[in-house]
Parts: C-alpha cells; sequence; structure tokens
C-alpha cells in the first residue's frame, strides 16, 4: 500500500493567537492572519504544480515567498531515444539556453571570417569540434539545474521527482521513475506540464530520427543533416549546424515561421541560403530508413511532393524532426476531474485569468490555448497567478506585446503584430508601414551583403501613429527588440521614434531615422561593397 504523504501543521489555536486587539492588527499587517483565514487544513497543500519548467517553477516560487504550502511534480519521460534531463523544464535543458549557446558558436565562426578582413591573420584551417562544444553546454545546463535546485529548497517548495496524475478533486496521484505511487491532496492546481517534439508518425521516425529533445546533447558531430520543418526550432538548428560548416538541408511542408510576419520569414530563409543552407519546399518525408549504423550513420529518407505525385529520396547522417509540438496533456488525468481540452491541439482553454474549466485548476506556459509558446511570457503569467492567488494582487498578464526572437544566424526579432494579422485587426486602409534595408557598419569592411538586415514597424494610423507591430532582421535582434519592446509598453509612436536621438553607430538607430512607407513604393536597397 503507498504511504499517503501529510504535511505536519500546528492547529490554529496553538500556533497563533489572534483574538487580542493588540495582537490582531500586528498579525493583520504582517500578513499572518490572511494566511491562517485562507489555509485549508483538509488538503496537503495549498498549491500544487505538475510540471517543473520555466512557468511552473515561477509560480511555485512565487507562491511559496507568499508563505503558501506549495508542491512541485516533475519527471521527465525520456524520448524515443533515451534522453532524459533535469529540473528546469525545456528552456534550460532542451531549448532557449543550449539553442542560444549553439548559436553563438556559430557566430563566432563567422566573426572568425569577417576577422581576417580586420587584418587578423589566422590560419584558413580553422576546425570546429562538436564534442567540446556539447560538453561545455551540458556543464553550463547542469549548473542551472542545480541552482534550480537549490532554489526551490531555499524557499521551501517540496520538490518531487515524480510524473502527476489527478485521480478526482482536489487528489492527484504521484509516480516515480520506479512505480512507487504516493497520494497527495491540494486546494488548487497549475498545469505547467508544457509540450514535447512531435514526430511523423511514418516509418523509421522513432528509430532513427531525433529531435530538439536529443539534439543538444547529440555526443557526435550530426554530419549532414536534413531538418525536417519550418518552425522556429527548425530553422535556429539549421542555421547554425551550417554556420559551423555542416551541410544543411531544411524540408518544408508549407509556410516558414507560421504565425510570424512572413515577409520577415523569407527574408529570415533568404539570409540562411546565402550560409548555404538548402530548402527542399513542399515536400514532406513519407519513409527513412537506416542504411548504416554509426554515430553519426546513414539515412535514406524518401519523401513527396505536398502539391503533386513527385517522389524525391535523399541520403543524410542525421535528420532532425522540428515539426511542432504537442501538450504534454492527455495522460495527467484531467477527464477525470472534468478540465476541457481542446481534442484536436491538447491545449487547455483558460479565461483572462489562466483559470481553466474547473475553477481550482489552473494553466501557465504552452500548454495554454492561444497564448505565445515563449518561455518569458511563462515565467510572467506564473508569477501574476500566484500573486493573484495568494498576495491579492490584480495584474494579469500581457499577452500581445510580448518580444520574441528567432535565433537564425542573421536574428529576426519582433514585437506585437505581424503585418498579415495587424490588417486583419485593424484594416490595410488603417495602417501604415514604415521600413527599410539596412547595412551594419562591422558588414561594411568584412563586405558582406548590404541588402539583408531589414526593419519595419507598423502603426496604427488613427492611434496617433502607435506603433502596434515591431520587426527586425539583423545582428543582435534579440537586444534591440527588448528595448523597444518597453517603449511598446508605453505607447510608443512613430513622433516618439522621430524624436528620440539614435545612438551612432548602431544598427538600433534605424529606427529613430525610418522615412520611406510602403505605400510610397520607393526603392530601398542599399549600395555595397
Amino acid at each position: 500500500m503507498p504511504i499517503k504523504h501529510r504535511v505536519q501543521r500546528k492547529s490554529l489555536k496553538t500556533s497563533h493567537t489572534v483574538s487580542s486587539p493588540l495582537v490582531t492588527p500586528q498579525a493583520h499587517q504582517s500578513g499572518v492572519l490572511q494566511k491562517l483565514l485562507q489555509e485549508d487544513p483538509t488538503y496537503d497543500y495549498d498549491l500544487i504544480v505538475i510540471g517543473g519548467g520555466s512557468g511552473g517553477l515561477s509560480c511555485a516560487q512565487e507562491a511559496a515567498a507568499l508563505g503558501r504550502r506549495v508542491m512541485v511534480l516533475d519527471l521527465v519521460v525520456p524520448s524515443p531515444q533515451g534522453t532524459s534531463w533535469g529540473v528546469a523544464g525545456t528552456c534550460v535543458n532542451v531549448g532557449c539556453v543550449p539553442k542560444k549557446l549553439m548559436h553563438q558558436a556559430a557566430l563566432l565562426g563567422q566573426a572568425l571570417t569577417d576577422s581576417r578582413k580586420f587584418g587578423w591573420e589566422c590560419s584558413q584551417q580553422v576546425k570546429h569540434n562538436w564534442e567540446t562544444m556539447t560538453e561545455a553546454i551540458q556543464k553550463h545546463v547542469g549548473s542551472l539545474n542545480r541552482s534550480y535546485q537549490r532554489a526551490l529548497r531555499e524557499k521551501a517548495v517540496a520538490y518531487v521527482n515524480s510524473y502527476g496524475e489527478f485521480v478526482e478533486h482536489h487528489k492527484i496521484k504521484a509516480t516515480n521513475g520506479k512505480g512507487q505511487e504516493t497520494y497527495y491532496t491540494a486546494a488548487k492546481f497549475v498545469i505547467a506540464t508544457g509540450e514535447r517534439p512531435r514526430y511523423l508518425g511514418i516509418q523509421g521516425d522513432k528509430e532513427y530520427c531525433i529531435t530538439s529533445d536529443d539534439f543538444f546533447s547529440l555526443p557526435y558531430c550530426p554530419g549532414a543533416t536534413l531538418v525536417v520543418g519550418a518552425s522556429s526550432v527548425a530553422l535556429e538548428c539549421a542555421g547554425f549546424l551550417a554556420g559551423l560548416g555542416l551541410e544543411v538541408t531544411v524540408m518544408v511542408s508549407s509556410q516558414l515561421l507560421r504565425g510570424f510576419d512572413q515577409e520577415m520569414a523569407e527574408k529570415v530563409a533568404s539570409s540562411m541560403q546565402q550560409l548555404g543552407v538548402r530548402f527542399l519546399r513542399k515536400f514532406v518525408p513519407v519513409e527513412v530508413q537506416q542504411l548504416e549504423k554509426g554515430s553519426p550513420g546513414k539515412l535514406k529518407v524518401v519523401a513527396k511532393s505536398t502539391e503533386g505525385t513527385e517522389i524525391i529520396e535523399g541520403l543524410y547522417n542525421t535528420v532532425l524532426l522540428a515539426i511542432g509540438r504537442d501538450s504534454c496533456t492527455k495522460k495527467i488525468g484531467l477527464e477525470k476531474i472534468g478540465v476541457k481540452v481542446n481534442e484536436k491541439t491538447g491545449k487547455i482553454p483558460v479565461n483572462d485569468v489562466e483559470q481553466s474549466s474547473v475553477p481550482y485548476v489552473y494553466a501557465v506556459g504552452d500548454v495554454v490555448e492561444g497564448q505565445p509558446e515563449l518561455t518569458p511570457v511563462a515565467v510572467q503569467a506564473g508569477r501574476l497567478l500566484a500573486r493573484r492567488l495568494f498576495g491579492g494582487r490584480l495584474e494579469k498578464c500581457d499577452y500581445i506585446n510580448a518580444p520574441t526572437v528567432v535565433f537564425t544566424p542573421l536574428e529576426y526579432g519582433c514585437c506585437g503584430y505581424a503585418e498579415e494579422k495587424a490588417v486583419e485587426v485593424y484594416r490595410k486602409e488603417n495602417l501604415e508601414v514604415y521600413h527599410t534595408l539596412f547595412w551594419p557598419l562591422e558588414w561594411t569592411v568584412a563586405c558582406r551583403d548590404s541588402n539583408t538586415c531589414y526593419a519595419k514597424i507598423i502603426c496604427s494610423k488613427f492611434d496617433n501613429d502607435r506603433v502596434i507591430g515591431f520587426h527586425v532582421l539583423g545582428p543582435k535582434a534579440g537586444e534591440i527588440t527588448q528595448g523597444f519592446a518597453a517603449a511598446m509598453k508605453c505607447g510608443l509612436t512613430k513622433q516618439l521614434l522621430d524624436d528620440t536621438i539614435g545612438i551612432h553607430p548602431t544598427c538600433a538607430q534605424v529606427f529613430t531615422t525610418l522615412e520611406t512607407t510602403k505605400s510610397s513604393g520607393l526603392d530601398i536597397t542599399q549600395k555595397g561593397c
């Protein structure tokens, strides 16, 4: 029989005396009285968070800081290739952190090439060592895992390395890696289980292909790689593999970077083609065969046209699937307590305070329907949710003005509306789009393409030319976008941009001198070397 875990607690009568008129104001002021009045002794915990990723940990730590009894349940199911990882979820372990570090490795290679034009006399035979890179990155990831575990201990959050599944209202079963089951109860629950990479469902995909779950800790150089997909993950991985000098092909079934501004997406692809990335448009794999085992081995991919009957074949060392992600909501017992889930996407519909169809169950992060799948969004939503639940606060997460960046070799940063979405919401005649190509000063001596970097803002004509969409393709686009995102939160307008003194010479200053509109039809090409 499983042992039922109970949190030891003192009775209200013996823990605190609140009847004295002298003590009551002090207890109220310190928050102790509010805590005692809200605490429900019939449950083990005030809050159980299912999922130990960015959003879940943010919510749990904030709730614990507000004096709540909090538990986090988190167990990573290994990928089909057997890859697993520690606390902190996708971002830290198999997402943002290792991705950005590999992106940096590729940028350093480009910098070595540029440096020769600036007088650095280095060998033409510069080589990259994959094993050295991955070892250093995984060492850093491990240090982050330990720091998150330490933070949970310091804030008295109970972290249990087990898989959570609802068995009845307010009650959950936790199953550890050895199959041992324990039951816990809580007044409130937060679902923060995130997503895992999707597979194609074809012969050989789970046997021979890898996903981002496996890629960042791959112990050997992947060699000639086929990246299947057009997501940000697909293009980012393809970009830094090409930047490391590998042969890369991207197979795309439909449009690039779905949900992003499509003009910017095509410019991203164009910049990647200049780096040597090959794009196979309108094809999908139908079979993956292993021709040779090895590290890497050799695979044959058979693909079919999405617009006809054409069949093509290709040989690769590695096939990386990046065709999207599925929400981890199917095996956690939500149906047993009546939480509504979108049957098609697996995502949980919530209201504007992240509350599901069951009042005591909330959701944050990538499992939430219709919200940006971004780590900082999950962190912000989780923190604000805890403050509303236990801190008496009212602030809600702003999901519209959420900045993000695609870490392709030439970074693409954006905030607010894509041009297509802006036209849908505001109508084309109510918008003014300012844009320009620009040539970073650092690129001039290196003689890199002068017509690659691009800046665009979308303004609402009848709202004082307020900037509702910000887009930049260029070096350090993420750093540029972060600052402008803050300005957009403050109601940035075109006139305010014009009145801002630019920092010279920088890429970001181009937004203080935008003059050309799309409606004018003027040529914006630059003169290069």
